[in-house]
């Protein structure tokens, strides 16, 4: 539903040439363009502003530009995308940028194009900037400086946020503004917040020594430092293994340790795990070449330096009634009580490599912005929409979102946030502007070639998996569909509310899923026969597949709410898998099309084949119901008409009777027909009618 006339904005709009006199709850303001003065304070007005200049805040802002509203990106930095500026430290991204794929199909090549950003200017796509698989990150600054300056996105640098609150007014598109506070005192409002700030606070854990670690924030790269070294290092993620990559071949011996154990990318098929351009330490390590790693608990450790600086690991039990401060001689070690403690040699260095976490620190308590529990403490506590679940009107877009599919798909970075930023511009703009969820009405009869096209070449079902899918909904009593493209399954009890369209006649759900049992630390991905072939066992397929559900009503919140855990979806009415493919290319007649042709037959009691116009003519005289594809076809002067070289082709493909070679040499007349309507209906391959019989009987009496 439209909001209709913009908001009050402390009583004006931006579009306000002429001042005005507002009325707010603080008093009264003048209102000229879009400055507000709020009691001697003066406010910058946007309907939305972006916090953050980095991938997720320049997609969001094309969007918006695309759709003509009004923003405003801050960026701390003088120039877009400043965390690749100084990470990761070794300059080398593992997001992949494959180059070829043997396909001309753009949007299939998106799905190995793990680096651009989604725009209409074909110059800006990250094969243009780099040739490398693995690219360097300053290429990457590089590309999203031509990025918002080719598409003259409004991005207002060297401005840091310091501040957020809220400003209650009734008038407000969402009950509140967000009022936003800069390095220089400066004050702006808005109507709706999106922060794409990312995750840039580096974690830290603190214990008894942790002042002689070096962060991984600061540490040298320069392998040279670390020659003849013995090193520790905390974490278990890339930074840790990229930081140990860099000195493998010069330290003595290399350390890590964790919490938890190693989780490669291949068996979870999560690309945040351990990829296998780092993981020249497990080599080492299982190859007995000194290097290691350890699990435990980092806040039970502490460290104790010597007098020749030399860092020796305890624990932290063995510390608590003693100063560390006091001669290593008078502190207790493991290896005094155990003489093969792992970590009895003393290092040279200990590094800190935990990753980074969301900056909660500007938020006033107004905005309720909390973090998550558990893994996900890091993010800030969000709906499958994005939406804060404190405040309305507040988003998170990018690397802070991933708490919505952390460890499930790639929502936490460009390859899988630049779709879910695309979602959420959309139910902006149906929340906000009238302008619902884009989507296009097709006829039944080309309901099996618009699944098959999109399982093939979508890159956001394919980047998404599990998070984004697409829906089908029947209109015009199943005659009809609608089709919208990757919308986030978690709020598809809201899906009328959300994309402004209905859901009245059922629907279909199409998404991208790993088999049940096939990712995790582990598991063996390459166990013999691990591959699924065979569709009528598509439903064990271990690959990425395409799974679509169907339902005769839309979920409810209660059935999303209790769905089971491991579940992207409730019990549907029927669902139905199409068999993984080795070359993920779903377009094989009869392992792929024919199952699903049946499958959506069977939900709809329809008939989906396409028939030539002789077999629609049998069909008129014998049928009380004609297929969908002689009703939207042949009945309305449309369709496949037997041309000579096309009745040949369907001759030759057994789909029609040759009458070319006919024998009418008996006493027969020429037009006649060796047996009854039956037999005709037969010989033209057409389903006989179960009432035909009583037919033919009538007509014979």
């Amino acid at each position: 539903m439209s909001p209709g006339p913009l908001p009050s904005r402390a009583g004006c709009t931006s579009r306000t040439m002429a001042p005005a006199v507002c009325g707010t709850l603080l008093g009264l303001a003048l209102c000229a363009g879009s400055l507000c003065v709020v009691r001697g304070a003066t406010f910058l007005y946007h309907d939305y502003c972006v916090i953050g200049a980095g991938p997720a805040g320049l997609q969001v802002a094309y969007f918006f530009q695309q759709a003509g509203r009004d923003y405003i990106v801050f960026e701390r930095s003088h120039a877009p995308g400043s965390f690749f500026a100084l990470y990761p430290r070794h300059r080398k991204l593992i997001s992949i940028n494959k180059q070829y794929t043997g396909k001309s199909n753009s949007e299939f090549n998106l799905r190995h194009d793990w680096n651009s950003l989604l725009s209409h200017d074909r110059r800006l796509l990250f094969r243009h900037y780099s040739r490398d698989f693995f690219p360097n990150a300053d290429t990457m600054v590089r590309y999203l400086e031509d990025f918002a300056s080719l598409l003259k996105l409004q991005v207002q640098y060297n401005t840091a946020i310091i501040h957020v609150t809220l400003e209650k007014n009734e008038q407000a598109w969402n009950g509140h503004y967000f009022l936003l506070t800069d390095q220089d005192r400066k004050n702006y409002k808005c109507s709706c917040l999106l922060v794409a700030a990312g995750t840039w606070v580096p974690n830290v854990v603190n214990f008894p020594g942790s002042e002689y670690v070096e962060g991984y924030e600061t540490v040298s790269i320069n392998p040279e430092d670390f020659t003849g070294q013995t090193v520790l290092i905390l974490g278990r993620g890339n930074s840790a293994f990229e930081t140990a990559e860099n000195i493998l071949g010069v330290t003595n011996f290399i350390h890590m340790v964790s919490r938890s154990r190693v989780r490669l990318s291949w068996a979870t098929h999560y690309v945040g795990d351990l990829r296998a351009i780092n993981n020249g330490l497990l080599d080492t390590y299982q190859l007995k070449s000194l290097d290691g790693l350890l699990e435990g608990d980092l806040e039970d450790l502490a460290i104790v330096k010597d007098k020749k600086g030399k860092l020796h690991i305890t624990l932290r039990f063995y510390l608590e009634n003693r100063n560390i401060s006091a001669d290593i001689d008078s502190i207790t070690l493991p290896q005094d009580e155990l003489d093969n403690f792992a970590t009895r040699a003393p290092y040279d260095r200990v590094i800190r490599c935990l990753g980074w976490k969301f900056d909660f620190s500007i938020y006033n308590r107004s905005l309720r912005m909390m973090p998550g529990k558990g893994n996900i403490k890091k993010y800030p506590q969000i709906k499958p929409s994005y939406e804060s679940r404190g405040t309305r009107g507040l988003f998170v877009l990018g690397t802070a979102s991933h708490s919505v599919d952390f460890r499930k798909s790639a929502g936490g970075f460009i390859h899988g946030f630049r779709y879910t930023t695309r979602a959420v511009h959309h139910l902006l703009e149906n929340r906000h502007h009238g302008v619902r969820w884009p989507s296009t009405v097709y006829p039944i009869t080309q309901l099996t070639n618009s699944i098959i096209k999109r399982v093939n070449e979508a890159s956001g079902l394919y980047q998404m998996f599990s998070v984004l899918a697409d829906i089908i909904l029947l209109r015009d009593n199943a005659t009809t569909f609608e089709y919208l493209e990757e919308y986030p399954i978690g709020v598809l009890a809201e899906l009328e509310m959300q994309t402004g369209r209905k859901a009245r006649n059922g629907l279909f759900v199409i998404i991208m899923e790993y088999g049940r049992n096939f990712s995790g630390a582990d598991k063996d991905v390459f166990y013999y026969n691990r591959a699924v072939g065979e569709a009528q066992h598509a439903w064990q397929s271990n690959f990425l597949h395409p799974v679509i559900y169907y339902y005769k009503h839309l979920p409810t919140e209660r059935e999303m709410r209790l769905r089971h855990p491991d579940w992207p979806l409730p019990r549907p009415d029927a669902i139905h898998h199409i068999v993984e493919d080795f070359l993920t290319d779903w377009t094989a007649p009869n392992a792929h099309i024919l199952p699903l042709r049946r499958f959506l037959e069977n939900c709809l009691s329809t008939d989906l084949r396409n028939f030539f116009a002789e077999s629609c003519f049998l069909f008129a005289f014998t049928h009380e119901k004609l297929p969908p594809s002689c009703q939207q076809g042949y009945v309305r002067m449309q369709g496949l008409v037997g041309g000579q070289e096309l009745r040949h082709h369907a001759v030759q493909a057994g789909l029609l009777q040759d009458y070319t070679h006919t024998d009418f040499s008996d006493d027969r007349p020429p037009d006649s027909h060796d047996g009854s309507q039956e037999q005709l209906m037969r010989d033209h391959g057409i389903p006989v009618h179960p009432l035909q019989h009583l037919v033919n009987a009538k007509d014979e009496l």
